[in-house]
């Protein structure tokens, strides 16, 4: 396994949680907001961690540390994730995953087996407009493979917000170029019952492709929130001071 990034200690990757993230290279999606492009396109160019130093330090960090956020790019692309997991699980340590949902498969395995506390999906957009949103143009995907994607992040939605033992949250990074008042209420249908959908406000740094972007405001984002109450139980705002 590949490890290309680790932040030893953070208080905000794993809500309620003091945790490590470790960061894996690698992503099907081409998002112009992405804070880890370097992570996506080019992980080849980052020296990877040796495996057997990131287990180390899990261990040294043991009764300080609560967990570990596995993050990328897109972590179930890589072979290995599972046994990987596994192996932080045997520490003794809880396991959130940051996904973009596209593989639903892994999410079942995980599931199944009892080897994951929490996965974070990112939600990107309402499914009609992911096409733009996550450059699948732009990486020259045939529409059948686009497809299969948006099937199977459909089905890892349903997967989690038809289960009550794991804990879990939906997210999306709101940008106005890309998120209106129509926008979430299509989100508000695809997420309807879900448990729990955070509002994470755009902050453009140095590691964004597209540097013209924009976030809302805390009052725009309020209004999205209020929007989308009805439909989902807790809808929270994250990135406003």
């Amino acid at each position: 396994m590949k490890i290309h990034g680790l932040m030893k200690t953070t208080l905000l990757d794993y809500p309620g949680k003091v945790a490590s993230t470790i960061f894996l290279g690698g992503c099907n999606m081409r998002c112009p907001f992405c804070h880890n492009m370097d992570l996506v396109t080019g992980p080849e160019n980052i020296t990877p961690i040796p495996e057997e130093e990131i287990m180390q330090h899990l261990k040294s960090r043991s009764g300080v540390i609560d967990g570990v956020c596995i993050t990328g790019g897109e972590p179930t692309l890589q072979t290995d994730l599972v046994r990987l997991i596994k192996s932080i699980k045997d520490l003794g340590l809880l396991v959130k995953l940051d996904t973009n949902g596209s593989n639903t498969s892994v999410l079942e395995e995980l599931m199944s087996k009892e080897l994951i506390d929490y996965i974070a999906i990112d939600v990107k957009s309402s499914f009609n407009r992911y096409n733009k949103i996550c450059g699948f143009d732009s990486i020259g995907y045939d529409s059948n493979y686009v497809d299969h994607i948006l099937d199977n992040i459909k089905r890892s939605i349903s997967l989690l917000i038809n289960q009550d033992s794991l804990d879990y949250e939906f997210r999306t990074t709101v940008i106005k170029e890309y998120h209106d008042k129509e926008v979430f209420e299509e989100i508000g249908n695809m997420l309807k019952g879900a448990r729990a959908y955070y509002l994470q406000n755009f902050v453009v740094s140095d590691y964004v492709p597209d540097k013209s972007l924009h976030g809302y405001s805390k009052k725009e984002l309020t209004a999205f929130a209020d929007q989308l109450s009805p439909k989902i139980k807790i809808v929270g705002i994250r990135g406003i001071d």
